[in-house]
């Protein structure tokens, strides 16, 4: 069925062809286009315009109908494309105005501190020369002074004192003049040597030297000045060996008594648990001299045995003990001597 074609709107089989269901007049429905008047009694076609039923109207009239709602919905609907193609454009200039902008400010920026660093530079040479601080730079250090002579090192032409001798101070008794008994020559209970062990007995001082000695080497240590006599009696396994240091007051005399104690020798020193020995048996004896001190030994076995060249305990022993003698009057030279250095020296 098409619209403007003279069909009934609502009329169906039996019903007047003609009859205008708004009640007016009827025309021709084929001829809707006459008379001014639509096919609906009078009244504007609804659906006509609309959807233009170009049979129905005039030429150009029936057209511009046709068209009008078309034309007017393009006035009112966005570009949208153009918006969008617009928008892109103005981005681009953004970024560019924005990457332009950046390099001009480091240029900017790297000019400024090229600027400042010749500045600085110019200000530490100036300062430098003027001995002021440089504005913007530091403070420049201001020459050395040239070394005067007051400030060269000096030696003295004269040569320090070498350090004193200790044998200078056992030598005389001018100048040993440290504490001198039984208990500095020969302290402590017992005496270890290498891996012996040997035990101090009985000790005993006295200023008769010929009184503790045997045979001849009285009347030598009285003849040269001997002063005193200190001994000591160490002991160990049954043997025993007495020590006797004579003290003189010069080394030469010393040295004489040395050479005549072929003649006789130290007596023995019994008692704090050692018997009476080396009286009227065979003992081995030694002497020796150091500075103004003659020391002696004798020894052998508390049982009064004589001694042969075989028994080598008791040459031992004899060696152990006149080397501990030694060792004690050489440490008197050497305390002295570093106590005078100290003193001279402070």
């Amino acid at each position: 069925m098409s619209f403007g074609q003279g069909a009934p709107r609502w009329g169906g089989e039996g019903e007047p062809r003609d009859e205008n269901p708004y009640g007016g007049q009827s025309g021709q429905a084929g001829q809707g286009g006459q008379g001014g008047q639509s096919g609906y009694g009078g009244q504007p076609d609804p659906f006509g315009p609309a959807y233009g039923h170009g049979q129905d109207m005039p030429g150009a009239a029936g057209q511009q109908a046709q068209q009008a709602p078309y034309a007017q919905a393009s006035s009112s609907t966005p570009d949208w494309s153009a918006m969008a193609d617009a928008s892109a454009a103005q981005g681009r200039r953004k970024r560019w105005f924005m990457i332009g902008g950046i390099a001009l400010a480091t240029c900017a920026v790297g000019a400024i501190v090229a600027t400042a660093v010749v500045s600085a530079g110019n200000g530490d040479a100036d300062a430098s020369a003027s001995g002021s601080p440089a504005p913007g730079g530091t403070q420049a250090l201001p020459p050395l002074p040239e070394p005067s002579a007051s400030q060269q090192p000096s030696f003295s032409s004269v040569a320090p004192k070498p350090p004193p001798d200790p044998k200078d101070f056992i030598d005389s008794a001018a100048k040993d003049k440290a504490p001198l008994s039984a208990a500095t020559l020969f302290p402590g209970k017992k005496l270890t040597i290498g891996n012996r062990t040997y035990v101090k007995d009985a000790t005993a001082a006295t200023g008769s030297c010929a009184a503790a000695t045997q045979g001849a080497l009285g009347a030598s240590l009285t003849a040269h000045g001997c002063t005193q006599v200190f001994r000591a009696t160490y002991s160990r396994d049954g043997v025993a060996v007495t020590v006797g240091v004579a003290v003189f007051d010069k080394e030469a005399e010393a040295l004489a008594v040395k050479k005549q104690s072929a003649q006789g020798g130290v007596a023995s020193l019994s008692g704090a648990g050692v018997p009476t020995f080396c009286r009227v048996t065979v003992c081995r004896t030694t002497a020796n001299s150091y500075g103004r001190y003659a020391y002696f030994t004798v020894g052998g076995f508390e049982t009064r045995r004589a001694v042969t060249s075989k028994d080598k305990q008791v040459f031992t022993a004899g060696d152990d003990i006149a080397e501990f003698a030694f060792r004690q009057i050489a440490a008197r030279g050497q305390a002295q001597a570093s106590a005078a250095a100290a003193s001279r020296n402070g």
